[in-house]
């Protein structure tokens, strides 16, 4: 399937930073950073079911589209192993994630709704791995095949640090039969933690094996301005890449990875910084349409990006 089939020409509406909403706003302990052992209990479904609810508010008040993210960026073999998961648990936890937005997805009052499939890198999401594609793809197949087996409409790696991960990804998608999103996280000076500028990493992976689309998380609107800067100065061929970045979820914060990692306090940015100058990334990337959020934000963040009125009051 396309980006064309799975998108269309419509807008859609994700959701914002989940964990740091989970940690600061709603008070939560979220060990190694991992949201989807809320999954495991009642209250816990309960709590992720009224989060999805707010986006799911927004893309109704938009009329837009709705995308719903499972919420397994740490449902991998590493890090669920430092909390207890074997290889049978982490698979049934991964098909819990998709039926519980299943259910939401049935209540969403939306024109249509996709089912996206979490990953996250096999590392710590803002320092570049070493990892090749061969292992990669060995690596990430068993969260693949089961989001596949739940059903999942797309497979999505979110906050990818180098090109070699991502094309791992990719292939272990491919080979189970579902489409897959790549969403490259930069540093402030619009390059991969790896020091590759974000053009030049979707243009190898466009050369090797393709995804369906592309998207940047967890870095601020300036943060990605750099590398639109660079690709000005390149020629029209080279700045073609642009087009391929269908989706962006900004961090509120303009502070660094390094700084984010510091942090005890959540940073809930400039709201007019982060509006305006997510704008004048929409002018500069022809194909953007899923908008959302990362750290920091929350749905009145992410209503505020689509004009809305925050769900939430805040």
């Amino acid at each position: 399937m396309t980006t064309a089939e799975l998108l269309g020409e419509a807008d859609w509406v994700t959701d914002g930073g989940l964990e740091t909403d989970l940690l600061f706003n709603k008070g939560l302990d979220l060990p190694h950073f991992a949201a989807f052992p809320l999954l495991e209990d009642a209250d816990g479904r309960s709590l992720l079911e009224q989060y999805y609810a707010e986006y799911a508010s927004i893309a109704s008040t938009v009329g837009a589209g709705l995308v719903l993210e499972t919420p397994t960026w740490r449902a991998n073999p590493d890090w669920a192993a430092q909390l207890g998961y074997d290889a049978a648990a982490l698979d049934a936890i991964n098909k819990r994630a998709v039926d519980l937005l299943r259910s939401v997805a049935r209540r969403a009052d939306v024109p249509r709704v996709l089912v996206s499939g979490v990953l996250g890198p096999r590392g710590d999401g803002y320092v570049a791995t070493g990892i090749d594609a061969e292992e990669a793809a060995e690596y990430h197949a068993p969260q693949v095949r089961s989001f596949v087996e739940a059903g999942v409409d797309v497979v999505h790696a979110m906050t990818v640090t180098a090109s070699t991960e991502a094309l791992g990804v990719v292939r272990a998608a491919r080979a189970a039969g579902v489409p897959v999103a790549i969403s490259f996280t930069v540093e402030t000076d619009g390059t991969l933690p790896d020091g590759t500028l974000l053009g030049d990493a979707i243009r190898t992976l466009d050369a090797e094996d393709a995804p369906d689309w592309y998207g940047v998380n967890c870095a601020h609107p300036t943060h990605l301005q750099p590398a639109l800067d660079a690709s000005a100065e390149l020629s029209q061929r080279d700045s073609s890449w642009k087009t391929r970045i269908a989706g962006f979820r900004p961090n509120a914060s303009t502070l660094s990875h390094a700084e984010l990692d510091e942090m005890t306090e959540l940073d809930t940015g400039d709201l007019a910084l982060l509006t305006n100058s997510t704008a004048h990334l929409r002018e500069a990337l022809p194909c953007l349409q899923v908008v959302g959020g990362c750290c920091g934000t929350d749905a009145s963040h992410v209503a505020a990006l689509w004009g809305a009125q925050s769900p939430t009051g805040r």
